[in-house]
């Protein structure tokens, strides 16, 4: 069957179709933006509402301001991933370029948030694990052992997040087809902190984050399922995004739960505590 091959296309879906498939081949991304924000606010209300609730009966200290931060940041990103393909699935190509822009300025500062705020969290558990009563310490000692492997995962997002947008972005003249499925893809790699809060779902925390990992390739089936079907390629992107992928979850799972990346985590975070 033939394809489009031409750089100008940039789709690489067959010339052939019917009206339904041409319609899925665009609406699909926008189908993905719109799943990842409900996942997100599947995943982050109802741990959302518990925490603050907690936090009013002075159970726990209020959120960080850093925290506030992060999540206007990264909704912020999930809204503009979402209009961005809704522009592009109705055709309004400039105006979807204009707003790109923003991407160039969210994503830096998402990962300057990200890097302040996951040594915050960590504190903020290591001292209430300190200052609680005998009773309670135990169970909270336990909680910061398992910010230890958490660290793990966000450091993943940390890296792969800003390399998949950079990716995308600096295909976007060149390789139409590449980024905008790395820009749907760089977006699921920050979904493990909402999947995770999601406790009525089955996993494997805290022996491994391989559920985790599992629940988004599911998230990004349709996607590449899609893909397969319509065009019976693999794009490249998909590819370059599971080696790094892999090769990243490699170190997490060679690190989880081990003395040694407790040590470290523990001393990157402060200089002179230990749990």
């Amino acid at each position: 069957m033939a394809t489009i091959a031409n750089k100008g296309a940039g789709t690489g879906v067959p010339l052939s179709g019917s009206p339904l498939a041409r319609a899925i081949d665009r609406w699909i991304y926008v189908y993905m933006a719109a799943s990842f924000v409900v996942l997100t606010l599947i995943g982050f209300i109802p741990d959302s509402a518990m925490k603050i609730a907690a936090v009013k009966a002075g159970a726990r200290p209020p959120f960080p301001l850093v925290l506030h931060f992060h999540a206007v940041l990264m909704g912020s990103f999930l809204m503009l991933l979402l209009a961005q393909t809704t522009l592009a699935a109705t055709g309004r190509l400039d105006k979807h370029r204009w707003l790109g822009r923003l991407a160039m300025i969210l994503v830096p500062a998402l990962v300057l948030v990200g890097l302040i705020l996951i040594p915050t969290i960590y504190h903020a558990a290591w001292y209430a694990a300190q200052s609680a009563p005998p009773a309670a310490r135990a169970q909270l000692q336990q909680i910061v052992l398992g910010r230890d492997n958490i660290m793990l995962l966000q450091l993943r997002i940390g890296v792969l997040f800003p390399l998949f947008i950079f990716l995308a972005l600096k295909a976007r003249r060149k390789d139409g087809a590449f980024h905008k499925r790395m820009m749907i893809l760089a977006a699921a790699t920050p979904l493990p902190a909402a999947i995770d809060r999601m406790e009525w779902l089955p996993t494997t925390l805290p022996a491994s984050a391989l559920s985790t990992d599992l629940y988004i390739l599911a998230v990004l089936s349709p996607l590449f399922i899609w893909d397969l079907v319509r065009t019976r390629t693999i794009n490249r992107a998909y590819l370059i995004w599971l080696g790094a992928y892999v090769a990243a979850s490699v170190a997490v799972y060679s690190l989880w739960g081990q003395a040694c990346w407790k040590t470290l985590s523990t001393a990157s975070c402060f200089a002179d505590c230990h749990v």
